[in-house]
């Protein structure tokens, strides 16, 4: 994910399946563990562990990095092309670095540009990494 305004819709991002495809196994199994990944995300901030929190913050900013290393594409995605079709990176996967721009869009019908769907992931993990941190330093 990078926060370039001027930066267009990655090829990848525009082959989106049309509304009739259904995912398969694979396709509903990457999905849903990517949901699994953000919901543990957004809440995580708050588990009352402190092991846990320890973990998460070193897990938040390890993943935007991971992000920004492997061309706005989580690693996820990449396995599931992988699996899929035999390489790392494959334009057939049209949640291969669009995945929340494609949640976003097929939840809200509403299209961000990558840089508003960027600037807002950036945004949140920040608060949360935050919010983590101070959870956390509150058993020092």
């Amino acid at each position: 994910m990078s926060l370039s305004p001027d930066e267009e819709v990655p090829a990848l991002a525009t082959t989106a399946p049309s509304p009739v495809e259904k995912r398969d196994l694979l396709g509903n199994f990457c999905f849903y563990l990517h949901f699994a990944v953000m919901i543990a995300i957004v809440g995580g901030w708050a588990v009352p562990l402190h092991a846990f929190l320890l973990v998460y913050l070193f897990f938040v900013p390890a993943m935007a990095l991971q992000w920004q290393l492997n061309r706005n594409s989580c690693v996820l995605n990449n396995i599931e092309s992988f699996l899929r079709y035999g390489t790392w990176r494959a334009e057939q996967n049209a949640e291969e670095g669009a995945w929340l721009l494609n949640l976003i869009k097929s939840l809200t019908g509403i299209a961000l540009k990558v840089w508003q769907v960027d600037l807002l992931t950036y945004a949140v993990l920040a608060l949360l990494w935050f919010a983590a941190f101070s959870h956390f330093r509150h058993w020092w």
